[in-house]
């Protein structure tokens, strides 16, 4: 049995093309005719992020579903430094600009594994792009029986 104390709100910011959206997530796929949305606020990313630091709520982040998202994530970013991880089409070569943009952390998904299989290789480019102290949060889900 799950008590209440022991349960925490981690805050989230679902940015595509540029706005904070909650999006059915099947739907998320390459053709944007399949898209479709629960929920897309009028407050931009920058407002949740003030809101979040506001009432102090950590372990958050942005991600950025899709292209079009980098100024939304940023101005998030620097709306609450150090407040949010960020991911979405994170990689060594800019996983640095979103440390210095105010991230907690970088999540990597898909571009630290190649062939199924996590790249060694591409996880010491990106430490070596963020350094050691900054460790990247990597998320990996897969269909059973794969």
């Amino acid at each position: 049995e799950m008590r209440l104390a022991e349960m925490r709100f981690r805050p989230c910011i679902d940015l595509h093309n540029g706005a904070v959206k909650q999006i059915v997530g099947s739907t998320l796929v390459n053709d944007p005719t399949k898209l479709q949305t629960n929920f897309e606020s009028k407050l931009s990313s920058a407002e949740f992020a003030q809101m979040y630091k506001r009432d102090q709520l950590v372990g958050g982040h942005v991600i950025m579903l899709g292209p079009g998202n980098e100024e939304a994530s940023l101005a998030a970013l620097a709306a609450y430094p150090n407040g949010l991880q960020v991911g979405g089409g994170v990689n060594a070569s800019n996983a640095r600009k979103y440390i210095d943009a105010g991230a907690s952390h970088v999540i990597v998904t898909s571009w630290v594994f190649v062939d199924g299989q996590l790249s060694r290789e591409r996880l010491a480019e990106l430490v070596a792009a963020i350094g050691k102290a900054m460790r990247p949060s990597i998320f990996a889900c897969y269909k059973r029986g794969r």
